[in-house]
């Protein structure tokens, strides 16, 4: 066995023999060799997109769900880690336009490079399960229950409101709209109303809200969720007008629907805002130009609420008005950019003196300001000069200047103005919710087909929008198409646009637009559960779901989470499953942070820097003075520009290849879960790396030292002696005690400190060996050695694979794979005798080797006899002696 730590061979060993044996490949009967049913554990990490390479956050979240699945494994669980590809998406489309090649090449040529670095990790996937989700046999029943949710409403096509991209030819979402242009083209983003399908998740929002309360999940988690879904209890109510439309009739009835969840505040209401979609804004703006300017200006603007949240708000007074249904004033109506059309009723009641966004507005435009609440026993008025946070001290105010609500609280105005509303017939109490519809239709190329065929036009109409029959699933997308920038390639595809009406059996043409990605990604997980099924799912989901453990960044905390648990529940509505959410516990790993650097350029753009291309300068005790590129002299401005997450655009990242090339997955592995807890961020340290491979070689050197004599020992000599010397009683306890605390770590999911707990032990083990005269025999530091192995094991597999193996632990334990995971001996933890240390008037003069369950009066005595006190005390009684329990005792001469 050789001496040095060649990862190199290691590692390839150690995965050969994996392969060869394919030991990850998961059954659902699988029994323990008593012939006992295991118990299921089914963790899962979130599945990578085929962006062409591993980063270090792919690194972190697998090696975490690789440590939980091989501890598991070897407590006795039929543990199922799969792994797939989000396959689908706009990258795909955008690297297939800048590199002329269809998005399907480039997709399958990333997945093969991103699994061979999977498997120089060392992961133990069970890959007879993987799914890519840009495969027809996947996204089929993608379509499936598109279909079967259309046959129950839970599908829909609507008329929706979207960024349009008029260079691109797509829509865009919110977060790809900068600055109101597109974020590739560059062209000002226009709002089309364009039809689309939605699925209808605001049904489930309380049921989502529900089933949060009993899942294992962080709870900064839940609360995003909470949010999101936004439950809010309020009245819907109407002013009313007699504003006609073209046809001569009232728009809308001749009301204007608003939401208000704080009626109490009615009688402060000085103007309304609407949408520039709203039917009042296109009336006012078909006969005032400046106006129409003004709502198509907003028409360009963002939809994304946080950015609505910070911009200026902006309006303009349409002319009309609208009559407020308790005072029967004119109130104005005003176009307001912070509208939106899809939230509510495309309108809100300005109530300035309570309401942070109304008070701004009304500054602006010199609007009126009426106090209608103030805190409860409050002499001072509302300053018009600035705005009070009375709003959300519902519980503390009280109405003033309100009519007949006056002195009324929160809860007593709420109910009395409800019910005076719902008398005219104009209001109710409504709950409703801040989460919408999620709207499915991307026009984009690459992603699951919509199974719609359109028959019929504006000039002929046909039968319509029609599914496509079940029999002709999957409608398979072309995968030659190359995209050029100028809108959806499947829209020149004769070949797939012209089909036949199911239904009437006429010329018609399919639908071109394409699924939401996220719809990709909200059962991947049950597919994992049933590979090869002719159905969504078979029987062997029952068994592995719920999941028991699913990891993942934080920054999928909302969307993600939320529209797989709601796909979870329309299955089970669908009687296709048996449960209603799919992860029972979640684990948001921290993020991998690093230093930047940048340079700047005469114009002042940054320009980022490899932290492998700088070099610091440091002062006498380490701390950064300043920063050059490494062999530029006299050298380049560098800019030390902080700690961030390790990204592309930052040029930060570290590439987990050349990691594994120059230090082994070993190290790689090490170091992620050593640097800090999973949950929290971790910040790279070139140092730290450096400091892990050398803990591994310590952990080679000293266990192959030991290889010669304990791979000899036949397995009856291997059996401890039934009594053990006082150093073997030591180091035992020392060991099973860092055990008792390494399960403790693995039962958390604290694996940084269980890196610890091997650290601690190996230092332990170094000062015993066998072929030196050791104090320990060599069943003791077998013992020792293997409990070890084992700890360290599911965070660095292969050196743990190979030592046991030369070691020959199989002979007692079979393969380390599936080897029981090691049990604390609580007899080896009883202490027989301690140490106390022996202070001469309070001074330390050494230590004294105890009975440990000693009286007072015994330890006294064998204090006393000690040489020092004999010395100290030349024959004399002492004055006192203290004696501090399990600490020391002390001599007063």
């Amino acid at each position: 066995m050789s001496k040095d730590y060649d990862y190199r061979k290691i590692e390839a060993a150690a995965q050969a023999d994996w392969d060869s044996a394919q030991v990850y490949r998961v059954t659902e009967d699988a029994k323990d060799s008593a012939g006992k049913i295991k118990p299921k554990y089914y963790a899962c990490s979130m599945l990578p997109y085929p962006s062409g390479k591993l980063h270090m956050g792919h690194v972190r979240n697998y090696t975490i769900n690789d440590v939980m699945a091989r501890q598991l494994r070897m407590q006795g669980y039929n543990v199922l880690m799969p792994m797939g590809w989000d396959a689908f998406g706009m990258p795909a489309e955008n690297a297939a336009i800048q590199n002329k090649v269809p998005p399907a090449q480039w997709t399958y040529d990333n997945i093969a490079y991103m699994k061979k670095q999977m498997a120089a990790m060392g992961l133990a996937i069970d890959w007879s399960r993987e799914v890519a989700t840009c495969s027809p046999d996947y996204y089929r029943w993608n379509q499936w229950l598109f279909l079967k949710m259309l046959e129950k409403g839970i599908a829909y096509r609507k008329t929706q409101v979207v960024n349009w991209d008029p260079i691109d030819q797509t829509v865009l979402a919110n977060e790809q709209v900068i600055d109101g242009r597109g974020w590739r083209s560059g062209a000002l983003v226009e709002k089309r109303e364009i039809p689309g399908y939605y699925f209808n998740i605001t049904a489930y929002a309380e049921s989502l809200l529900d089933g949060l309360e009993d899942l294992g999940w962080p709870e900064r988690v839940k609360t995003m969720q909470q949010n999101w879904i936004g439950k809010s209890k309020g009245v819907r109510f109407s002013f009313r007008h007699e504003i006609k439309g073209h046809d001569g009739q009232f728009i809308q009835d001749g009301r204007l629907y608003v939401f208000t969840t704080r009626p109490d505040t009615i009688m402060g209401v000085t103007f309304c805002a609407v949408a520039a979609e709203h039917p009042l804004a296109s009336k006012a703006a078909a006969s005032n130009p400046e106006l129409a300017a003004f709502i198509e200006r907003c028409k360009k603007g963002s939809v994304i609420e946080a950015d609505l949240a910070t911009q200026e708000k902006e309006g303009m007074f349409t002319g009309l008005y609208v009559t407020h249904p308790l005072t029967h004033e004119p109130v104005p109506v005003w176009v307001g950019n912070y509208v939106l059309m899809s939230y509510g009723d495309g309108a809100v009641m300005g109530v300035p003196a309570h309401d942070e966004r109304d008070f701004a507005f009304a500054l602006k435009y010199d609007l009126p300001i009426k106090q209608v609440i103030a805190l409860k026993g409050a002499s001072s008025m509302f300053n018009s000069t600035h705005w009070e946070d009375w709003y959300a001290q519902k519980d503390a105010v009280e109405c003033l200047n309100s009519g007949r609500y006056d002195g009324m609280s929160y809860e007593e105005a709420f109910h009395a103005v409800a019910e005076d509303l719902a008398k005219l017939g104009i209001g109710e109490i409504k709950t409703t919710y801040r989460l919408r519809d999620w709207g499915i239709s991307r026009q984009r190329y690459w992603g699951t087909p919509i199974p719609i065929i359109h028959c019929g036009d504006e000039q002929h109409p046909g039968c319509g929008a029609v599914p496509v029959p079940e029999a002709d699933l999957p409608v398979v997308l072309p995968e030659d198409c190359v995209p050029d920038g100028s809108g959806n390639p499947l829209n020149k595809r004769s070949d797939f646009i012209n089909v036949k009406c199911p239904k009437c059996g006429k010329p018609a043409r399919r639908e071109t637009d394409t699924m939401d990605t996220f719809v990709d990604s909200s059962w991947y997980f049950m597919r994992y559960t049933s590979p090869g099924a002719d159905s969504m799912v078979d029987t062997r989901n029952e068994y592995w779901m719920p999941m028991d453990q699913y990891i993942g960044g934080i920054e999928h905390a909302i969307l993600h989470l939320l529209y797989a648990r709601f796909w979870t529940k329309v299955m089970y509505d669908l009687g296709l499953i048996s449960f209603k959410e799919p992860f029972q516990n979640l684990l948001t790993q921290g993020m991998v942070l690093n230093e930047t650097y940048y340079s700047e350029d005469d114009s002042g753009k940054k320009n980022w820097l490899n932290p492998l291309d700088v070099e610091l300068e440091l002062d006498d005790k380490g701390r950064p003075l300043g920063a050059k590129l490494r062999g530029d002299t006299p050298g380049t401005p560098v800019i030390i520009g902080g700690v961030e997450k390790m990204s592309k655009s930052k040029n930060n990242g570290v590439d987990p290849q050349s990691l594994i090339d120059e230090y082994g997955a070993d190290t790689a592995r090490l170091f992620t879960m050593f640097a800090a807890p999973p949950e929290q961020q971790l910040e790279w340290s070139g140092a730290g790396v450096e400091g892990a491979s050398r803990f591994l070689r310590r952990v080679w050197l000293y266990a192959s030292s030991q290889a010669p004599i304990i791979s000899q020992m036949s397995k009856a000599y291997r059996a401890l002696p039934t009594s053990f010397t006082d150093a073997e009683k030591e180091l035992r306890r020392e060991v099973h005690g860092i055990l008792k605390q390494a399960n403790f770590d693995y039962q958390r999911r604290q694996y940084n400190t269980v890196v610890s707990a091997a650290m601690k032990m190996l230092n332990l083990l170094e000062p015993f060996k066998l072929n030196d005269g050791s104090s320990v025999s060599a069943p003791v530091l077998a013992e020792c050695i293997s409990i070890l192995l084992r700890i360290l094991y599911p965070v660095v597999p292969h050196m743990t694979h190979v030592l046991w193996q030369d070691l020959a632990y199989t002979q007692s334990f079979g393969s380390l794979l599936d080897a029981p995971w090691p049990t604390v001996d609580e007899s080896a933890l009883i202490q027989t005798e301690i140490n106390l240390m022996l202070q001469i008037n309070g001074k330390l003069r050494g230590e004294i080797r105890v009975p440990a369950d000693a009286s007072k009066e015994q330890l006294e005595a064998l204090a006393l006899q000690s040489a020092s006190a004999l010395k100290a005390l030349n024959g004399a009684s002492p004055k006192k002696v203290i004696v501090v329990p399990g600490r020391l005792v002390n001599i007063v001469a």
